[in-house]
């Protein structure tokens, strides 16, 4: 007789308070104990948070190598502008992915509003051996698919869910999903190859008798066909999912690399203000950084 698999234990893993300029973010990934879910290596939940002209939510140029950046908003919006030219104003329900591959820079900017209330997700995916020397990339949806499942309403930010599929294109097998609970449970389908984590962006969920709330990582594991969640308020979390990373990785600042070496020769390129990584038409400074402890 075939003894049926046993589900992982959840844990739910509490992430830290940082500061991205003068905007509070709370960074869920990486945290102890949780490096990557899938080739997600990167979770810092934005606010909610009241714009005011004294209080600048801008990021300045900064570089990146060896990742796509995934920003999601569900408030607010944002200025995108990065060294390829690109610049593009994303609202709620819009995707930008960019792929920093062997180099990129960009700042995320106020478009001059400095009113309203900012609220969203900026998350990194690790690109594979495959991707991550690559020319960088943009792009801007300008939609993504919707979906309703049980007590939830949600949208596909990247991969597949629920029979809809994103058009964002990816470097490895992953899924990025909104969802909207409403009061009651909701069962979402899974696929067994993938690793999962929850992150609640308001209120709180009840996953397999454990709350999470906003500030923590409540991370599913693998081989699981589906999940049940519970609210008994309104709730909003985000459900991501990959193929787990079979690569190890070394992230420093804003890098995502292999080895010190490659990290190293990032940041003098980054400091010589080398043609590598370019410029952004920006009316911020570049950010500066100090070396990472082992330079020499």
């Amino acid at each position: 007789m075939n003894e049926l698999p046993i589900s992982p234990q959840i844990q739910v893993l509490p992430g830290r308070e940082a500061l991205v300029g003068a905007l509070s973010v709370r960074r869920t990934l990486p945290t102890r104990g949780r490096r990557t879910v899938g080739s997600w290596c990167f979770v810092d939940h934005m606010g909610p948070a009241q714009l005011d002209p004294e209080i600048s939510v801008d990021v300045a140029p900064h570089p990146h190598i060896g990742l796509q950046t995934v920003t999601w908003l569900f408030s607010g919006e944002f200025l995108h502008k990065d060294s390829l030219g690109s610049e593009q104003l994303i609202s709620p329900g819009q995707l930008n992915l960019m792929g920093a591959g062997n180099g990129v820079v960009h700042a995320e900017e106020d478009p001059n509003y400095h009113r309203g209330t900012l609220h969203g997700m900026q998350l990194w995916l690790a690109q594979p051996e495959s991707t991550r020397k690559s020319p960088s990339t943009f792009q801007h949806l300008p939609s993504v698919p919707k979906f309703e499942i049980g007590n939830a309403s949600g949208q596909v930010i990247v991969g597949r869910f629920a029979d809809q599929q994103s058009p964002a294109l990816l470097d490895t097998p992953t899924v990025g999903v909104e969802l909207n609970l409403r009061y009651g449970p909701t069962i979402l389908p899974l696929e067994k190859s993938f690793e999962y984590a929850l992150v609640v962006a308001e209120g709180a969920v009840l996953v397999e008798g454990k709350v999470v709330a906003p500030g923590a990582l409540a991370y599913l594991g693998s081989t699981r066909d589906e999940i049940a969640l519970e609210v008994t308020e309104p709730t909003r979390v985000v459900l991501l999912g990959g193929e787990p990373l079979q690569e190890k990785l070394l992230m420093w600042w804003n890098f995502v690399a292999r080895t010190q070496e490659e990290i190293s020769a990032a940041y003098q390129d980054w400091v010589s203000n080398d043609e590598r990584f370019g410029a952004v038409n920006s009316q911020f400074e570049r950010i500066p950084v100090t070396p990472p402890i082992w330079f020499k």
